[in-house]
């Protein structure tokens, strides 16, 4: 759930209370709570209406008028409508809390329900929990204050009564919006300046985007970090090139790379840029290292690899092509093509990169070779 569809059930789950403020100071206790509960009956109807779903905000608000004006019409006394919001309020903070201070983050897999499905990243994480933490201490302030101003009120007989009561009013509705407004704009300002510094501090950095398994795009990360935390899973293109006779060309990478030097690799791979398309970057990639504009080629499988180093998103290819080839000299040492019958024998003896081993038996599997 992202910031806007939290405030959004949250004002949605009040809009009873403050047509029951209204009502009351109209029509009669009875009718004030009639009305407040048809308004969340209304509620619930237009939300399943529109998104199929039962909203448990709203379920919440209404089951808690209900019990609520059931205690008020009992002991005939209004004021316990007064701490309503208080009771609700708390029931958030503490959902928050479990979810801040346990292992137990239950309101991040609550909200996984008003997401369609969507995956949440690292990044889209970290936001949730900050602005939880904010949410946190702003309703515990909130809370409070309306059991202040609740307390305060006093009997409806009393001198100032109507006074009072249209401080809580403020206090249990406005304020609470009010508050919400002015969190939504420090971290809004928070954010922008954080952003600044992030993209000053990688400017001249490479930029993938963090993809789920199935490639939705959750976020976007420097290679810096990319190629150092394995929780963040981008995007790359694999292409296998075979001759006319069935052997696979392999390239041998560089031993200055950083990762798995000096030894035989996939035809083609190479990263996918942020915004950049899966063709675009295979093309791309074509013509860097083989040397190549066209090749006829065709989607294998995609799957992810995982080490300690870092995860990508393999998008696999084969492509039929007799070279010649020529390659980048600081990227790739040389390459050759390699009969199937050979590379069988050498699997397993340290020759070939374990990311090309693990394609090669998922190409084995689907028996491309």
């Amino acid at each position: 759930m992202d910031r806007q569809t939290l405030f959004r059930n949250l004002a949605l789950g009040f809009l009873p209370l403050l047509i029951f403020i209204i009502a009351d100071e109209i029509f009669e206790l009875f009718i004030s709570l009639s009305i407040a509960l048809g308004v969340s009956v209304i509620q619930l109807v237009v939300i399943y209406l529109r998104e199929k779903r039962f909203d448990k905000f709203t379920l919440l608000d209404a089951g808690l008028i209900g019990a609520l004006g059931v205690v008020s019409l009992v002991f005939d006394n209004p004021v316990f409508i007064l701490f309503k919001p208080a009771i609700i309020e708390s029931i958030f903070v503490i959902l928050i809390g479990v979810t801040l201070f346990t292992k137990n983050p239950i309101l991040i897999q609550m909200s996984q329900r008003y997401m369609g499905g969507m995956e949440l990243g690292d990044q889209q994480l970290y936001m949730l929990r900050r602005m939880l933490h904010v949410m946190f201490w702003l309703f515990l302030v909130h809370i409070a204050l309306v059991a202040a101003s609740a307390l305060h009120v006093g009997e409806p007989d009393s001198d100032g009564y109507m006074k009072r009561k249209e401080i809580w009013a403020f206090v249990s509705g406005g304020l609470l919006y009010i508050f919400i407004g002015m969190s939504f704009a420090v971290q809004f300002i928070k954010s922008k300046i954080d952003q600044r510094k992030f993209l000053q501090q990688y400017a001249e950095d490479e930029w993938f985007d963090i993809v789920t398994p199935k490639g939705k795009v959750v976020g976007r990360a420097p290679r810096t970090l990319c190629h150092g935390n394995p929780n963040l899973l981008h995007p790359v293109v694999h292409v296998h090139v075979f001759n006319s006779n069935g052997d696979l060309w392999l390239q041998k990478r560089s031993s200055d790379k950083k990762i798995q030097p000096g030894k035989w690799d996939t035809s083609v791979g190479g990263h996918i840029s942020s915004g950049e398309r899966v063709q675009d970057a295979l093309q791309r990639e074509i013509k860097e290292e083989l040397g190549i504009t066209r090749l006829a080629h065709e989607p294998l499988y995609q799957y992810v690899m995982r080490n300690e180093i870092e995860s990508e998103l393999v998008y696999t290819f084969r492509g039929i092509h007799n070279g010649p080839f020529a390659w980048p000299a600081d990227e790739i040492e040389t390459g050759r093509f390699w009969p199937v019958r050979e590379i069988k024998n050498k699997l397993g003896s340290g020759v070939f990169t374990p990311n090309f081993e693990q394609e090669f038996k998922l190409m084995q599997k689907i028996k491309v070779v």
